[in-house]
């Protein structure tokens, strides 16, 4: 059975890959899953036929029979555990590679978040002078313990992992921010992963809805 995912109709990124569908789109072309696409508004987002499979009113969701995801950490591992290629067949091994999932999405991730609202929605506030630098300093102390994790390594625990998609797709909200220039091994990581075939053929055709929204 072929999944449905859900993508925003006119993403705020513009395009730039950074909408969460784009984690799922390149899991699913990692493991060569064909999938369909529907896309939303922001207010069909907060419709009743939405929010019944994501009561959050979120994209992505991941449908297949009688099955309904949403968050997009979840919707990969469970991607992850039904096809070979993103998660190793060694237990020990597999279950790092999950560990790091859920080091991206819940101690790197994080502070990041709060820089893009820092950023986005309190730029206007008297205090925004003095709190971006301490978000953005959060921030580097969580890619210097990555950095050192990393080394010189291609990827965070050997092969090519769901761990290694999860991560990547949370540091590339960084790129226009500077900080992943600061750490050189990281942004070569980033860099990698950027090039697999799998993430480009992901990113392309979520450039696609972009542009197709804009006319271009």
């Amino acid at each position: 059975m072929t999944p449905t995912i859900t993508a925003f109709e006119r993403s705020p990124d513009g395009g730039r890959g950074q909408a969460r569908d784009m984690r799922v789109r390149w899991a699913l072309e990692e493991v060569g899953q064909p999938y369909d696409v529907r896309l939303l508004s922001l207010c069909a987002m907060k419709q009743p036929a939405h929010l019944a499979i994501n009561p959050f009113g979120q994209i992505p969701t991941y449908e297949e029979g009688d099955l309904c995801l949403f968050e997009s950490g979840s919707i990969v591992l469970h991607i992850a555990e039904r096809h070979a290629g993103l998660l190793p067949e060694n237990a020990n091994a597999r279950a790092r590679a999950i560990t790091w999932m859920f080091a991206a999405l819940s101690t790197i991730e994080p502070p990041i978040l709060e820089r893009e609202t820092a950023v986005l929605l309190e730029r206007d506030a008297p205090w925004h002078a003095e709190r971006l630098p301490m978000v953005e300093d959060r921030i580097r102390k969580r890619l210097s313990e990555l950095s050192r994790h990393l080394g010189d390594a291609d990827w965070l625990d050997s092969a090519f992992s769901a761990g290694d998609l999860v991560m990547v797709g949370v540091l590339r909200r960084l790129n226009r921010s500077g900080l992943l220039g600061e750490f050189p091994n990281l942004a070569a990581y980033v860099a990698r992963a950027e090039a697999r075939p799998a993430f480009r053929r992901a990113f392309d055709a979520q450039l696609a809805v972009a542009r197709a929204a804009s006319g271009g």
